[in-house]
């Protein structure tokens, strides 16, 4: 039986993928125009995956190379020699390449893997790639993965400079049918610093490169396409759309998301106590927990994250802002902040407005940023040396939870400034829930309801839904609208009872935790 894979490139044979066929003949689209471009996405957003799928797509009507820059070594990109050397080499090991290549171009390259020993130029080599263009039956694609991995040196911009001179000028000398580059990075925007007493600037030539806009995240048929293999081979009875859509809530299809989702309930949580058969499994619950999984884990996406959020000051409190002030920060791709957050998959473009890229990012940073001030936090520490009374027979007590906070918060908190309480409160309500639910439950904060009055927290703990608004005080009638927001989205998610946190800063208002109905919801009311 096939599996979900996680690690590396996906091969259709051995793993479960998603169909990736329709994107394909976008792409050879492209190719057929003689289009140049670059694909760049997140890490582990499945750049591999769609080049070799490729490169057996495009079989029948072009030669296509494909190649991967981390079969070089620092060394091969030292100087034109050594760079020369190492595509000779890489290019020579490739059968299709053999294949299709003369014994005269076959012996040029052989030459130009010495390069070390002999002079050559990068323009020796470009017009033996260019006479084997000229004379192959077939129109030549040249792919390149992991090609951000060589963009600090000089010989590689000249090794684009020469890419982009034959595009020119390719009606006058055979060139490749089409170039794709692909990386974390965009190669039509280089910043580069390629020597340590200069600053970085703008180097790259690139500019050749046509937009590729081909959606690479999975959507919620996508996913159903996937998971109803899986069920062709193991009959689970599992509701395949209604699995699809919980799991794309949670990653808005972000590839190694869906993957670990999929391999996590297929292999450790089915035949798991809670859940002995796949049937079980494959289930609302068994989904959850293993988005409980993921987000417990140090996955590597996780830690090429947080590594870049440690380096880079800006970007944090950019994401900060975003998460916990509830602002509306307008998508500018010109600022360097934004840029940055979406090239390594935090943020995304969403109607014009600045937005985390999936939930589960989102309560991976906010935790993240809990985590920096969650042990020195005293009303965290309550929160967690009371976490006992509020579990019982493993059900949480949510409104208990709320009265305690409005003790604890009014205690502690109360005489601070309305500035600092309307910056912070909801903040600290996740410092003070996180200890309590840690191990056996989680959250996420709703995006489309979050913004400077207001912000929904979905806790799932169990198996069990609790669905909490967090609001500053705008007043009794913006309360009374806020109660039947409240309401209409309980009943989105098929619940009677939920729970509405209320940071008033008048004087005189009535602090405690309050009980009402509202067009058949029982809505448990705290104000601080």
């Amino acid at each position: 039986m096939r599996k979900f894979n996680i690690t590396a490139a996906c091969n259709p044979n051995i793993h479960y993928m998603v169909d990736l066929s329709s994107r394909l003949s976008d792409i050879k689209d492209m190719i057929d125009d003689g289009q140049y471009f670059v694909i760049s996405r997140a890490r582990q957003y499945g750049k591999t995956t769609m080049l070799n799928a490729l490169e057996k797509f495009l079989s029948n009507d072009y030669i296509a190379v494909n190649l991967d820059f981390q079969f070089f070594s620092h060394e091969d990109f030292l100087d034109a020699s050594s760079f020369i050397a190492a595509f000779a080499r890489e290019l020579r090991q490739l059968r299709i390449c053999r294949l299709d290549m003369s014994s005269e171009i076959q012996e040029r390259l052989k030459s130009l893997r010495s390069s070390r020993e002999k002079e050559y130029v990068l323009a020796d080599l470009f017009e033996c790639l260019s006479d084997w263009c000229g004379e192959s039956e077939k129109g030549i694609v040249l792919m390149i993965d992991e090609v951000d991995s060589a963009s600090n040196n000089q010989v590689f911009l000249d090794f684009l400079a020469q890419l982009r001179g034959y595009y020119i000028h390719r009606d006058k000398r055979p060139a490749f049918q089409s170039v794709i580059l692909a990386g974390v990075h965009d190669i039509r925007n280089l910043r580069l610093k390629l020597r340590p007493d200069t600053e970085h600037k703008h180097n790259s030539p690139w500019n050749i490169a046509s937009r590729f806009d081909i959606d690479m995240s999975f959507s919620a048929e996508d996913i159903t396409g996937m998971l109803s293999e899986y069920e062709e081979d193991y009959h689970t009875g599992m509701n395949v759309a209604e699995i699809s859509g919980l799991i794309y809530d949670y990653t808005s299809g972000y590839p190694v998301l869906v993957s670990n989702i999929c391999k996590l309930v297929d292999e450790e949580i089915a035949g798991a106590e809670d859940y002995p058969t796949r049937s079980d499994a494959w289930t609302k619950d068994g989904i959850l927990e293993a988005e409980k999984r993921i987000l417990a884990d140090r996955i590597p996406l996780f830690e090429s994250m947080i590594n870049k959020l440690e380096d880079d000051e800006k970007l944090c409190r950019l994401l900060f802002s975003l998460l916990f002030n509830g602002q509306n920060i307008p998508y500018n791709p010109y600022d360097a902040s934004i840029h940055s957050a979406v090239i390594y998959g935090f943020l995304k473009n969403k109607e014009g407005i600045a937005a985390v890229a999936n939930r589960t990012f989102e309560t991976m940073l906010c935790d993240w940023f809990l985590s920096q001030e969650i042990t020195e936090s005293d009303i965290s520490k309550a929160g967690a040396l009371e976490k006992n009374q509020f579990i019982q027979s493993g059900h949480l007590d949510m409104e208990l939870i709320l009265r305690k906070f409005a003790e604890h918060f009014n205690d502690l908190y109360g005489g601070r400034t309305e500035g600092f309480l309307e910056a912070d409160g909801r903040r600290f309500f996740l410092l003070y829930l996180r200890p309590i639910i840690n191990g056996a439950g989680n959250y996420y904060i709703e995006a489309q309801t979050r913004d400077q009055r207001r912000t929904d927290v979905i806790v799932d703990y169990h198996g069990e839904q609790f669905i909490l608004e967090m609001k500053l005080w705008h007043g009794e009638e913006y309360n009374i609208r806020g109660e039947k927001q409240l309401s209409e989205y309980l009943d989105y998610y098929h619940i009677q009872k939920g729970y509405m946190l209320s940071f008033n800063f008048n004087k005189n208002k009535q602090i405690g935790v309050k009980t009402i109905q509202i067009d058949g919801k029982t809505i448990i009311e705290a104000v601080v």
